[in-house]
């Protein structure tokens, strides 16, 4: 068999950039080069294969962003299992779920979390279980070979009607994704990405440390967003990936000027939409106009706005090469994509598999968009109910049916309002079957079971919720109530 493993692409860069700078932090000020970068992961990858995990079985992965977490992706990649990351954020309740779901060999959380829950070593930016192990092994192991349609990821997902389901994603899915970017956007090593973002998504995970290893990148590493800190940062930097919300807090900064970014390249945006005012604001002030680019858990990256040639506000630019995307129907009408780039399907979920897809293989987004002749993409909005809150995809279909337990809720819904700073606000409209706690008491405790940037920020009461004549409830109609609400005040 032909080994077509994503971590054996990425080896090939790490060899070739031996002693180059890595990954540089700016949390405790690590440094390490590529060629540690490689022997550190085969010490995670040694210690996972002691531990039992096998070719395919799952990695379920739930802890703060660090350089260790970075390790243990690069492991499992190398030995052949399948990575599962999970949002820090995810309560017990929600983390049982997932788990019960993927069936994991291996479950790594942070020490301080509840552990009952099978096999489970620790992991932090300190240490744990995990690294005292990898401590005690060699550095040097074969990678496992992969086919292309192998498993390399479960990334978990939502619609607006049921529980999670798990995005199978495959060697070859993240390889292709990866090397078109890299092209596509004219990375290279001597290219310095600025990372912020979280890496149990597609976008901190898959679109930046893929592409930034691929090409042989430095890494300027943040564990978390500070407007401040990454202003300070960005002079040593040519490449940046955020989400719209980054963007507008380094505009709010005063430590953010047109000098500050005098050595960058590129600034990317994703994982939700870009308002246009923010895209010229941000040129106006910096001089670089934002490459906003369109992708999906299920997809990787669909579209992207050109390196060279005009970027657009307000639209996510042409389909990838090799990528084949259409518009549904008339215009506007729903996003339909195919490439090489498409996820294999949801896990063990051949029915809801069956229904996302078209006779013909193309993977039906539920995002509607219009296509310009010369084929630049627009997306005004979103068939499925998602709301996208500082680049965080929030279903309200789980979060109603957690309100509708409340004593004296008789029902409720769910929707987003914009919002100055995430994007959009997660707000919640309830009727009243008894008497009702405080709103305040009913965000607090709706804190126990969701994670907190699914939590509303505001719940109104109302005699009754709008709806059309087959009876379903109208959230449009509670948006346009509600739509300057955060507008007002946050």
């Amino acid at each position: 068999m032909e080994d077509e493993s994503l971590f054996t692409l990425l080896e090939r860069s790490f060899l070739a950039a031996g002693g180059r700078t890595a990954i540089r932090s700016c949390s405790n000020d690590v440094k390490i080069s590529y060629a540690d970068l490689l022997r550190s992961a085969c010490r995670y990858a040694n210690a996972l294969l002691s531990l039992g995990v096998e070719p395919g079985d799952r990695v379920t992965v739930q802890v703060e962003k660090s350089i260790a977490n970075v390790l243990l992706y690069l492991a499992v990649l190398k030995v052949g299992a399948v990575y599962q990351p999970l949002n820090p954020a995810y309560t017990d309740t929600e983390f049982a779920y997932f788990v019960g779901d993927a069936e994991p060999k291996l479950i790594v959380r942070e020490p301080s979390r509840h552990l009952d829950f099978g096999t489970v070593a620790t992991l932090d930016g300190d240490g744990g279980s995990l690294t005292s192990l990898a401590d005690r092994m060699a550095d040097s192991l074969k990678t496992v070979p992969r086919a292309s349609a192998d498993l390399a990821g479960l990334l978990y997902t939502s619609g607006t009607t049921g529980q999670s389901k798990g995005a199978m994603i495959t060697h070859g899915n993240l390889s292709s994704n990866a090397q078109t970017l890299v092209e596509l956007w004219g990375m290279g090593d001597s290219d310095v990405l600025l990372h912020a973002l979280p890496i149990f998504h597609v976008h901190g995970l898959y679109v930046a440390l893929n592409t930034a290893f691929l090409a042989g990148s430095e890494l300027i590493w943040f564990d978390r967003f500070d407007a401040d800190a990454v202003a300070a940062a960005i002079p040593q930097a040519t490449l940046m990936m955020g989400v719209p919300t980054f963007y507008t807090r380094l505009l709010a900064s005063r430590n953010f000027t047109r000098e500050t970014c005098r050595n960058m390249r590129l600034f990317v945006s994703g994982s939700a939409p870009l308002p246009a005012e923010i895209h010229r604001e941000f040129s106006a002030h910096t001089g670089h106009d934002i490459l906003e680019r369109y992708g999906m858990t299920e997809t990787g990256m669909i579209a992207s706005n050109p390196l060279q040639g005009k970027r657009v506000a307000g639209t996510v630019g042409f389909a990838l090469p090799n990528v084949s995307l259409r518009i549904a129907g008339t215009q506007p009408g729903v996003i339909e994509v195919k490439g090489p780039n498409l996820f294999q399907g949801y896990w063990r979920n051949p029915v809801k598999t069956a229904e996302e897809f078209t006779t013909d293989g193309y993977f039906i987004t539920g995002d509607i968009a219009t296509m310009e002749a010369d084929g630049r993409l627009t997306i005004i909005g979103r068939v499925k109910d998602i709301i996208i809150s500082g680049g965080f995809n929030i279903y309200p279909k789980e979060i109603e049916q957690v309100i509708d337990a409340i004593p004296g809720v008789g029902e409720s819904a769910v929707f987003g309002v914009p919002h100055p700073d995430l994007g959009e606000g997660v707000i919640a409209a309830v009727t009243a079957a008894d008497a009702l706690a405080s709103e305040a008491e009913m965000i607090a405790g709706l804190g126990t079971y969701l994670a907190r940037f699914k939590v509303p920020r505001r719940i109104f009461v109302v005699d009754e919720l709008p709806r059309n004549a087959m009876g379903k409830v109208q959230k449009s109609e509670l948006r346009k109530t509600c739509a300057t609400v955060f507008t007002r005040g946050r």
